[in-house]
């Protein structure tokens, strides 16, 4: 008789489900308030929503061209060049996915082989590391030091082997907050040219920054070519249930990952494909300086709620979550203090464990989610403070 051990892959016993979505399971227990799940409890914009019913009743209902509707290839295609200065091909340079969770797959899929390496800089966003060992390549983790979490050059060039075949860039940072400046991503061109390394970068956060400037790493000299651009539509318009994302690359690098796309889910959504490019297209400045103006109050509310029931946390550079250490309430690990503070204190966090290669090194962090009313991130700072006087 088979062994029960046996009959799933290896390459599943390495990794975990999400963590994140395993609290939001927690929180919904407990009936507590989610800062777990990067997702808004706020509408998306009316324009929006308009126009994916628009495109439902004009019958775009059928798949999209697999790669992406040519309206929102176009929009983006626009986008890039008006926000940035990169041209891009619409035709040949751009895919749209199923979110850019779908899109960091499809990417390591098509571009890693097993036995290569992955420089992976932690802490990490979950699911970089299981991608690369879903092609069977081994993740190489790149502590950033904490309360900084600044990349050190020569660091990086330490993680470097003959095997190193990419490395996985995420700015605005998802757990840190940080947004990596010039510099930095100076330091990480340098290393991927001397070294013929692809770079994959995560930056679905873009438009959402307090202090510096998003500058994607493709518009460093010598680094158009090698590098993949991940981004998407959800964390911009507040639509992350649309599982819309997108991946700028090089024609050659497109032509790979969108065969790996085509057989992982054929499409995205093709009306909200649709919604989508109108936002691109209509959605002036405005929007967007509005948009970070909104969260930059949220992370405040949250940051200030945080310290005042003794989190030691300070306000992100960009994205939307506090990492936050609790070591002045509790020296429980990570995992026990998020799910005792979520049935206890009623509000959930994501263990910082989570966002490590080694469990211990989040061993007193804790990440929250600014995402989300003010009201309801009130709510959450009355029950912070009344969980830490209870101790």
């Amino acid at each position: 008789m088979t062994n029960r051990a046996d009959r799933t892959a290896l390459r599943t016993h390495s990794f975990t489900e999400s963590v994140i979505r395993e609290m939001t399971r927690v929180a919904r227990q407990h009936d507590a308030v989610n800062l777990a799940q990067g997702f808004p409890d706020f509408p998306a914009p009316e324009l929006l929503k308009d126009a994916a019913c628009a495109a439902i009743q004009n019958d775009v209902n059928q798949y999209a061209i697999t790669w992406g509707a040519p309206n929102l290839r176009n929009a983006l295609s626009r986008k890039y060049g008006e926000h940035y200065g990169m041209e891009v091909d619409p035709e040949r340079e751009l895919t749209v996915t199923c979110g850019g969770t779908e899109a960091m797959a499809a990417v390591m899929l098509a571009i890693v082989n097993p036995g290569d390496e992955v420089i992976v800089m932690e802490p990490f966003y979950e699911n970089y590391g299981p991608d690369a060992v879903l092609c069977q390549a081994k993740p190489i983790f790149l502590t950033l030091v904490a309360p900084d979490y600044r990349l050190d050059k020569a660091a990086l060039e330490a993680a470097v082997t003959p095997k190193t075949r990419a490395i996985v860039i995420n700015t605005p940072n998802n757990p840190t907050g940080r947004v990596f400046d010039r510099a930095e991503l100076q330091a990480i061109a340098d290393v991927c040219i001397e070294h013929d390394i692809i770079a994959i970068t995560d930056e679905i956060y873009e438009h959402i920054y307090y202090e510096g400037e998003h500058i994607p790493l493709a518009t460093f000299d010598g680094m158009r070519d090698r590098t993949i651009t991940v981004s998407g539509l959800s964390k911009t318009f507040s639509v992350t249930g649309w599982r819309v994302g997108t991946i700028v690359a090089p024609a050659d690098l497109s032509h790979a990952i969108r065969k790996v796309h085509d057989f992982l889910t054929v499409g995205a959504p093709a009306p909200l494909q649709e919604a989508c490019a109108v936002g691109l297209n209509q959605l002036g400045p405005e929007y967007y300086s509005d948009m970070v103006a909104g969260y930059k109050e949220r992370g405040a509310v949250l940051v200030a709620a945080l310290q005042e029931a003794g989190f030691k946390c300070q306000h992100p550079q960009g994205a939307y979550y506090v990492l936050a250490d609790f070591s002045d309430l509790s020296d429980e690990d990570s995992m026990t203090f998020g799910r005792r503070l979520a049935a206890e204190g009623g509000v959930a966090p994501v263990p910082g464990a989570s966002f490590f290669s080694v469990p211990e090194r989040g061993h007193s962090l804790v990440r929250f989610v600014f995402c989300k009313r003010l009201e309801t991130l009130r709510e959450a700072g009355e029950r912070l403070r009344a969980f830490a006087a209870r101790g």
